[in-house]
């Protein structure tokens, strides 16, 4: 199938995905109100083979030593899959599942798998990176820009995390961690049962961020968007806490926003 823009709805809820923009969803709309920032960098992108900054953009894989492209020096960001164009495999009215086949830069070789389902009152995202040849340190995630107004109303955003990660002055974790600080934030936290972020526009939208995995980065230091990215490790984590794509196991990860109007 093509890379070609898809609508998935169901009830009053519409999402359009954009395959040939990095997989990303480029709009989310509940009742007619926009929920993400639009612009073609934002919308919510998916964050593979990592997520945030690698150091320096070099990362090891035993003795071996692989250098990324610095797309925000010093460090590389996010991976190489939002500047690609993915494939479409399959859509219905209310789902969608992209492929993205790893490449260049990218030292190995995988596929990437993407499902977004649309339900009344819920978006579930789902993304898988698989190999059949050598394995590979990856991290997978999302990068939502949820727009800070609604219909004239400011977000508030509340969670309760074990931890924040240390932020060094080169924006990546030291290694240490320390209790949770007051925003604002551009900061990787540490939540051991899953990750459960709420962001409220009192008086009109309730939206749970929700997720298995134990981290997520929360960015609220511009006006016009917060993002709530849960991920399957910390920023640096291709070095630090890196997890293995292997033949025998993919790595997985699924994130859920459930809304509700107030």
């Amino acid at each position: 199938m093509s890379n070609e823009p898809i609508t998935l709805t169901a009830g009053d809820a519409e999402a359009t995905v954009l395959p040939g923009n990095g997989g990303r969803i480029g709009g989310l709309r509940v009742g007619g109100t926009e929920l993400l920032r639009q612009g073609e960098r934002y919308g919510c992108f998916p964050m593979v083979p990592w997520c945030g900054r690698i150091r320096d953009g070099r990362f090891s894989d035993g003795a071996v030593v692989h250098q990324m492209p610095l797309n925000s020096p010093p460090h590389a960001i996010h991976g190489t899959a939002r500047d690609a164009a993915w494939r479409t495999a399959r859509a219905t009215a209310n789902e969608a599942v992209l492929t993205y086949d790893l490449t260049e830069p990218w030292p190995y070789t995988g596929r990437v798998t993407q499902v977004i389902a649309l339900a009344e009152d819920a978006l579930t995202l789902t993304m898988s990176v698989e190999t059949y040849e050598s394995s590979f340190p990856a991290q997978i995630g999302w990068h939502p820009w949820f727009n800070r107004i609604l219909d004239g109303t400011g977000v508030e955003i509340a969670f309760d995390p074990s931890w924040q990660e240390e932020r060094g002055d080169d924006h990546l974790p030291t290694g240490n961690r320390v209790a949770p600080k007051p925003g604002p934030w551009d900061d990787c936290f540490g939540m051991p049962d899953g990750v459960d972020v709420t962001l409220t526009w009192p008086g009109r939208l309730e939206l749970k961020v929700t997720s298995p995995e134990q981290w997520v980065v929360v960015y609220d230091e511009q006006e016009a968007a917060v993002c709530v990215e849960p991920q399957t490790g910390p920023p640096n984590g291709l070095n630090t806490l890196p997890r293995l794509v292997t033949p025998l196991e993919p790595l997985e990860a699924t994130a859920t926003w459930a809304w509700r109007r107030l």
